[in-house]
Parts: C-alpha cells; sequence; structure tokens
C-alpha cells in the first residue's frame, strides 16, 4: 500500500482525484484530503431532493456528485476525509465496512474517544454521528471512503443539507438525517486539524505498514483536471445524473407541476402567470441558471419572478 500526501483542497479536484487513482493506479492506496465548502451528493441520489440549492448558490458553495453510493455530505476544512483503496480478487469481500472503518476506530481510542459502528457504515460517539462511509467497486479493486467531521461547520451542514419545501416523487436513495457531532468537542487533550490529520496519518500508515509516500506528479493532476471538465465540472454528470423525478409545489395561487428526465424538464403544468406557461420550461435543465434565462426573457415583476423561482425550488 501506497500513501498519498494530498495537498489540493479544490473539491472539484479532490473527488475527481479518487476516481483517476482508482483507475490508474494499481497499487493499494490510503489518502488523507480536506475541501473548501461544498456538497457532495452519492451517485444515485436525487440533488434537487437534497440539497437546499437556493442556499448553495447564496452562498457560492459548489455542489458535485462522487462515483460512491451512499448520502449527502457536506466538506470544509474542518471536516478530514480518508480514502482506501485496495485490489482483492474475491469480489464478495471488496465491500467492508466495518474492516475499513476498525482502524480509525482504533486511533481514536488513543484518543481517549470511544466510537463505534452504527447501521451498516457510519461511525458515532456517544450516539451521535461524526463519520459517514461509502464505496464504489471497479473491476477487482474497490474505493472505501469515509467523512470525519474534526471542527466542521455544524451550523452551515444543518443549512446546505436541507431540500426545498417542495413534493418530490423519485426513486432515488435518500439521505438519512442524523444527529452529528464534532470529534474536537470530544478530546480531552485539545488538537488542531492539522495535528489531528498529522497524527492519523502517522497511525494508518503504522497499521497497513505502508513505506511508499506519494506525491501527485504533473502529469497526474493534469489527467485528473481532464476528468473534472469532462465529467466532475459539468451539469450533465452533477445535475443530469438524478434518477427521473416528478416536482411539484404551490405558492398562494400558483402552482407547478414538472417531470424531469436526465436532469431536463418534460413536461411542466404552470398555474398562476397567464401567458407563460409549461411550453417555456420544456426541454431545459431543472437548474436555477436555466430557469432564470426564460424568466428574462418575459415581462414580469420582481415579485414575480422571486415567486416563479420559489416555485422551481429556487
Amino acid at each position: 500500500m501506497i500513501f498519498i500526501n494530498r495537498t489540493e483542497t479544490d473539491p472539484f479536484f479532490n473527488i475527481a482525484a479518487e476516481e483517476y487513482v482508482l483507475k490508474h493506479f494499481t497499487d493499494d492506496v490510503l489518502m488523507l484530503w480536506q475541501s473548501r465548502p461544498s456538497v457532495v451528493v452519492g451517485k444515485h441520489q436525487n440533488l434537487v431532493a437534497e440539497i437546499n440549492l437556493n442556499y448553495t448558490r447564496q452562498k457560492d458553495i459548489p455542489v458535485l456528485r462522487r462515483i460512491s453510493g451512499g448520502g449527502t455530505v457536506y466538506h470544509d476544512l474542518g471536516n478530514l476525509n480518508y480514502t482506501y483503496i485496495r485490489n482483492e480478487e474475491n469480489r464478495e469481500r471488496l465491500i467492508d465496512f466495518k474492516g475499513f472503518s476498525e482502524p480509525v476506530i482504533e486511533f481514536l481510542n488513543t484518543l481517549g474517544i470511544k466510537a463505534e459502528v452504527e447501521g451498516k457504515s457510519n461511525l458515532v460517539v456517544a450516539g451521535k454521528k461524526f463519520s459517514g462511509n461509502a464505496a464504489h467497486v471497479f473491476k477487482n479493486r474497490v474505493l472505501h471512503h469515509g467523512t470525519l467531521l474534526f471542527n466542521s461547520n455544524l451550523d452551515e451542514l444543518e443549512k446546505v443539507i436541507r431540500p426545498a419545501n417542495a413534493q418530490i416523487n423519485d426513486k432515488s436513495i435518500k439521505s438519512v438525517r442524523a444527529t452529528v457531532a464534532n470529534l474536537a468537542d470530544k478530546l480531552k487533550n485539545p488538537l488542531t486539524v492539522k495535528e489531528f490529520r498529522n497524527q492519523l496519518a502517522g497511525f494508518l500508515i503504522a497499521f497497513y505498514g505502508i513505506d511508499k509516500i506519494h506525491s501527485f506528479t504533473l502529469r497526474d493532476k493534469e489527467a485528473i483536471k481532464t476528468l473534472i471538465n469532462e465529467k466532475y465540472g459539468t451539469v450533465d454528470w452533477n445535475y443530469g445524473y438524478s434518477p427521473a423525478y416528478e416536482f411539484e409545489n404551490r405558492i398562494g395561487n400558483a402552482s407547478l407541476f414538472i417531470k424531469v428526465k436526465k436532469g431536463i424538464i418534460e413536461q411542466a403544468i404552470l398555474k398562476g402567470f397567464g401567458a407563460l406557461n409549461q411550453t417555456h420550461f420544456t426541454g431545459i435543465m431543472h437548474r436555477y441558471e436555466n430557469i432564470k434565462e426564460v424568466i428574462k426573457k418575459h415581462p414580469l415583476s420582481g415579485a414575480q419572478q422571486q415567486t416563479l423561482l420559489q416555485l422551481f425550488g429556487f
């Protein structure tokens, strides 16, 4: 196993780097990394149903989709992410949340924190969640990653992971809301997130007997940037990969019903806006920028524009 020393904090780079390492490295790999404020949804989730998109837009918080399943997570520099990638010929043994979590739990024990696995993939302390885990299999390799809330902004986490007040029908994987906690608040002896990260790295390097440290080369970084441009930075992946869904909302006498597939509005029924009707919104993406562009082409008051955006969940 090799340890990749990760210093990048760009969320798009960090998410793309996982797929790149999974598919282009052959060694078992351990990585620790942190991202600037961002929201990451699971591969099979409906982005619109999981996130307060109006809030993330106003705060300029990027929203992106990863290749693993599981629920939506909030990242900031107070959250430490760990990634294991390993080879396993027996495909039945590829997914092992408990096995991947055990060394993290052992490390936390050395800091006086009694943590345990709850359910299939969560880690908790005193009944409060501080880590969610997910996995993705590629051939005979598995990517397993998890979050570690250390001193993350929990108020911001609560604000961004709160979807629009609308009725959404779909078959997507839903996030399970949980009471969360920061590990920093459980420590007897205070640590900075940098100290915590360094100590965890040292523990895991010893635990796995890692003797090889790698930093991304210029070639690695260029390939990862290409993956961002072709996939992780695109609306087709982040919005368009959402499962088909129906979205229904009402504000006063105005109402909206839309059917969306691959992020595109295929059918729309809009009431309460006179000549502005469904034909103006079909064939475009259910996304703030696209809806706003249509609204700007029609003579609506500021209040009407705001109501219409809210109907669409923005």
